[in-house]
């Protein structure tokens, strides 16, 4: 797995309580929309520095993020 995807995955972890074994617990799991965010996030950044870089209009990024509900 590339780097950035493993980094995004530890630092979308979370704390969620619930029951394991009849108990309650808090357990660490990844947050499925903030691992997704971040990856949609860091797709729209890398297609603005093209943009910028080739004087293109930036309407893509905010086109993608836009579809996915990102702010």
């Amino acid at each position: 797995m590339n780097e950035r995807i493993k980094q995004f995955a530890e630092l979308s972890k979370s704390y969620k309580t619930m029951i394991v074994d009849g108990q309650m617990q808090s357990v660490l799991q990844i947050d499925p929309e903030r691992f997704a965010g971040m990856i949609i996030q860091e797709c729209v950044d890398l297609i603005d520095t093209l943009n910028e870089a080739y004087d293109a209009p930036s309407t893509a990024g905010k086109f993608i993020k836009d579809h996915f509900g990102i702010e």
